[in-house]
């Protein structure tokens, strides 16, 4: 929406709506009461949703996450949060303080100050916007792959249909709880890893699933993202409930909306397709480094135990952003 309206020419803004990106940047200079010479990035992002699970806590703890991940995605470091929050009236006030335990819990592990907030009485939204740190000339967008870098995923994908499920009652609680827990794990030690391994380009995967956000790099760096099907990692039960036909709706979505710039390549499973379409929260980040760096992010990864899926590679443009195949082969 905000790249159909126009935007005021100002050179403070380093990244903006137009690339697709997770986040902005803004530039802090001379001329904002900084020191004369300092230059400072400010990364700034807002996200907010209703609850993904029934646990209030990790309701909390994943929309934290989820908020914070995105200045994770562009390389900077979080410093401080405003809370958004929407309750009916009545709502027990005992799982309001759960909520807040929850993100709390999240925002001090990420060494966030949360700073103040808006509440209103509706229907039950929650989540933050997060203003974060970064040297400006260290900001990794969507728009820096390019032809030969090699594609890691650092979470497993399958959090729509698993939780669509869950609210279905066809998932119990105990059989949601990895998939929660793994949505409340912070990007930090993950986007360490890629400033360390000196990642070319990266998204963290959420609303727009791993095809739509592959998409957006795809876009903005005017290169074809090629995605193995069979090289993504699945969440435990999520192929499972794929094959069930349950999603959260991104999947329609984003086969339709994205039919025009996605190849997919005959012979893939539908179900799995669909699947790598869906909606995520909270996801991992999908990390683009140069061929003679993926070892670097590899070791960076592993040292931080964070996993390290290689999902794909970006080759010159082929006139769609994304193509789907069952496997990708090397660099």
């Amino acid at each position: 929406m905000l790249r159909g309206i126009g935007q005021q020419v100002d050179d403070r803004l380093v990244v903006g709506p137009q690339s697709f990106d997770d986040a902005g940047v803004v530039l802090l200079g001379d001329g904002d009461g900084l020191p004369t010479g300092s230059r400072v990035g400010l990364v700034q992002t807002v996200d907010f949703f209703p609850p993904v699970v029934d646990d209030p806590w990790f309701y909390g703890a994943i929309a934290a996450a989820n908020a914070l991940s995105d200045v994770y995605a562009m390389g900077g470091r979080p410093l401080s949060a405003l809370g958004i929050a929407s309750f009916p009236k009545g709502f027990p006030d005992e799982w309001v303080a759960r909520i807040f335990e929850g993100a709390g819990a999240k925002l001090r592990e990420a060494g966030c100050v949360l700073a103040g907030g808006h509440t209103v009485e509706d229907g039950v939204q929650f989540g933050f916007a997060v203003t974060g740190l970064i040297d400006p000339g260290a900001v990794v967008t969507n728009a820096g792959a390019r032809p030969g870098d090699v594609a890691y995923l650092t979470k497993a994908v399958g959090m729509g249909g698993l939780t669509t499920a869950a609210k279905r009652g066809e998932l119990t609680w105990d059989e949601l709880r990895p998939a929660a827990e793994q949505m409340a794990t912070l990007n930090r030690e993950a986007a360490e890893a890629m400033t360390a391994a000196g990642a070319r380009a990266c998204t963290d995967v959420t609303g727009y699933g791993l095809v739509g956000h592959a998409r957006n790099v795809g876009a903005a760096s005017e290169v074809t993202v090629r995605l193995g099907l069979a090289d993504v990692p699945l969440a435990d039960r999520a192929a499972e409930t794929a094959r069930r036909g349950v999603f959260s709706g991104g999947a329609r979505r984003g086969r339709e909306g994205l039919a025009a710039e996605v190849s997919i390549a005959p012979g893939l499973e539908d179900a799995l397709v669909d699947l790598v379409f869906d909606a995520e929260t909270s996801g991992g980040l999908l990390v683009f480094v140069p061929p003679e760096r993926a070892a670097d992010l590899e070791r960076e990864l592993g040292a931080r135990g964070v996993p390290a899926h290689r999902v794909g590679r970006c080759v010159a443009h082929a006139g769609v952003a994304v193509e789907l195949v069952e496997r990708v082969d090397g660099p």
